[in-house]
């Protein structure tokens, strides 16, 4: 069978890569077929992959500017031509689902959310603080962009999601089912450590991450803090943080497991789609606290993993962490709980999945 994946952009690293690596796992010599690709923004891994780019590869900018070409997207991804494939995997969160493909083959599409900034558009012109002649023209712009995305659809045979709540998302804009496999998470070794008195939080340092929440409950907490990952927040946080949080900026895959298993607990404030960091932070045995909302409700124990806030606020992060600092958390247990999402349970959900698929389709 001739195998194509298909993901959105290669120009950041997270956790919508690390599923397509392990789809790259199932189909080792599947090519994939990007709108562009930064080689310096991804692990040395993917030079060794067959990389094919969209005319967006060309653009002026597209490193810095590659938001504004949103209208550009969908024809970059019907431009591919995937005629030669039987089946094709598309790892989306936007536009890679768009994909054209032959009539004989069969797309099954990994959708780790539909597309944020156009079904949730007041959210995002707010979070990212856009304003002026941009904020009023965007939501006629994205306007077309929905439709796109929902005339799309017809071109998927069967949805995967990441979580239920992204499946319920799919099922309220695209009144499709969806097959619920959450992400993998890679689990190295486990060795206990005993926690040293700081508290970790970190990712991609970027708005909707509400990462400032954070901040500001630690201001007033005054209790260390341990900041890890870059974006384009990071000088916004750095210009809030008070003097008892550090930013680490990028760590390696070394230091970020070593983060994890001497912190206190990892704080998790956004109302995520899945959410793999806190499943990385259970695998080294740390409880996390988290906003009570989307996958954090799926992947945290209250009381046995962690601890919830329940409202996404300074003031509830501040009051979670005091509360928490009288918790008992049994180390081994929150980590047999991160075993059932390791990778190896990923490809076996995945394959029964394509399998079934491609039997229903016969």
């Amino acid at each position: 069978m001739r195998v194509a994946l298909v993901h959105d952009y290669l120009n950041q690293y997270g956790g919508a890569e690390r599923v397509l690596e392990a789809l790259h796992d199932l189909y080792p010599a599947a090519p994939v077929y990007t709108s562009f690709y930064d080689p310096d923004a991804m692990p040395d891994l993917y030079r060794t992959w067959d990389i094919r780019t969209s005319f967006m590869q060309h653009l002026p900018g597209w490193r810095t500017h590659f938001r504004r070409y949103f209208l550009l997207y969908p024809s970059a991804f019907e431009s591919f031509d995937l005629s030669e494939y039987d089946l094709i995997i598309s790892s989306s969160s936007a536009y890679a689902k768009g994909i054209i493909p032959a009539p004989h083959a069969r797309h099954i599409c990994y959708c780790h959310t539909p597309m944020r900034f156009a079904w949730r558009t007041q959210d995002y012109i707010e979070r990212e603080t856009i304003s002026g002649i941009q904020g009023a023209v965007l939501p006629v712009l994205l306007s077309y962009v929905r439709l796109w995305d929902v005339v799309s659809t017809q071109r998927v045979d069967a949805f995967v999601a990441n979580s239920h709540e992204v499946a319920g998302r799919i099922a309220r804009y695209y009144r499709r089912d969806a097959t619920v496999i959450p992400p993998p998470v890679d689990l190295p070794p486990y060795t206990p450590h005993p926690p040293e008195d700081f508290y970790l939080a970190g990712g991609r340092l970027i708005p909707y991450k509400r990462l400032g929440l954070v901040v500001e409950a630690f201001n007033k907490l005054r209790l260390p803090l341990k900041i890890f990952g870059e974006g384009r927040d990071r000088a916004n946080l750095e210009a809030l943080a008070g003097p008892t949080i550090e930013f680490l900026g990028w760590v390696d895959e070394a230091q970020r497991r070593a983060l994890f298993a001497r912190c206190r607990a990892f704080l998790f404030p956004g109302a995520e789609d899945f959410g793999i960091t806190p499943l990385e932070a259970m695998a080294a045995g740390r409880p996390v606290l988290a906003y009570a909302a989307g996958g954090a409700l799926e992947t945290v124990i209250e009381g046995v993993t962690g601890r919830f806030f329940r409202q996404q606020t300074a003031a509830a992060i501040a009051a979670a962490v005091a509360a928490s600092r009288g918790d008992i958390y049994e180390p081994l247990t929150i980590r047999r709980h991160a075993e059932g999402f390791r990778r190896e349970v990923f490809l076996e959900r995945m394959h029964a999945a394509i399998g079934a698929m491609l039997e229903d389709q016969r």
